[in-house]
């Protein structure tokens, strides 16, 4: 084999290389500062909300999934400043991701645990999902947006969210296919539990939803699944949640 010499690479590229990388490092840095004040303000609120959370409050696995997971990633705008902020972010289309604090406390309540199978309705931008992708060992998904379907898809492949599927379709129906379930989240409000959901949560397992009305606060609900037709319900305080879309076939 003959040997050939590499031609080196022009000064002024190698210079706005340097600057690029110096970029993303900083950038970097600030992600994780941001993420780590996140952590922080959510500690804070559990603090005040003992009522909600009980007397164990915030898990320290349900805080550690918040500290690994990228929020800004999950954003339109990709930006550190915005994504970890303490506040629901329009992600287009009349959706949101929902205030960090809201999302800690709707997996705490979830008790989900690593060999779970979590249904999720109303994927959005796929941040729930990798929340709770970090703890279960299966986390199916399901949005009605083709638009945000695909591009949380995307977005939970390329962070190599393996253990995270996402299917296009209405969630009042659940997926039965993936199921039964340990856990299931909805982030979208509805008037009622919708059935579907409650027969294919397992016995033992949680549902945690806003119950009520569009378009003004609703009851965070824990229905817990106690047997075969059975169930316990509790309100936990009050949200403020986009409606449920319905598949209009």
């Amino acid at each position: 084999m003959t040997a050939r010499l590499m031609k080196p690479l022009p000064l002024l590229l190698v210079i706005s290389m340097v600057a690029v990388a110096q970029e993303v490092t900083a950038q970097n840095a600030q992600c994780v500062r941001e993420r780590t004040a996140m952590i922080e303000t959510i500690r804070a609120y559990a603090r005040s909300h003992v009522g909600d959370l009980g007397q164990q409050g915030l898990s320290e696995r349900v805080l550690e999934a918040m500290g690994q997971t990228q929020r800004h990633l999950f954003t339109p705008e990709r930006s550190c400043s915005i994504a970890y902020a303490d506040r629901p972010i329009p992600i287009g289309l009349g959706q949101t991701i929902s205030q960090p604090f809201i999302v800690a406390l709707m997996t705490q309540l979830a008790e989900v645990t690593p060999d779970d199978v979590v249904l999720e309705v109303g994927t959005g931008s796929g941040y729930q999902a990798a929340i709770l992708g970090h703890l279960a060992r299966k986390v199916c998904t399901i949005e009605i947006i083709p638009q945000l379907a695909e591009t949380a898809a995307k977005t939970l492949r390329d962070l190599a969210y393996d253990n995270v599927s996402v299917r296009l379709g209405d969630g009042y129906a659940g997926w039965p296919e993936c199921g039964p379930f340990d856990a299931i989240v909805v982030t979208a409000a509805l008037g009622q539990v919708p059935p579907p959901l409650i027969e294919q949560l397992k016995v033992g397992g949680r549902l945690v939803m806003p119950v009520g009305p569009a378009y003004t606060t609703q009851h965070l609900t824990v229905v817990e699944k106690t047997g075969p037709g059975n169930t316990t319900t509790r309100a936990v305080g009050l949200v403020r949640f986009v409606p449920f879309t319905r598949s209009q076939n």
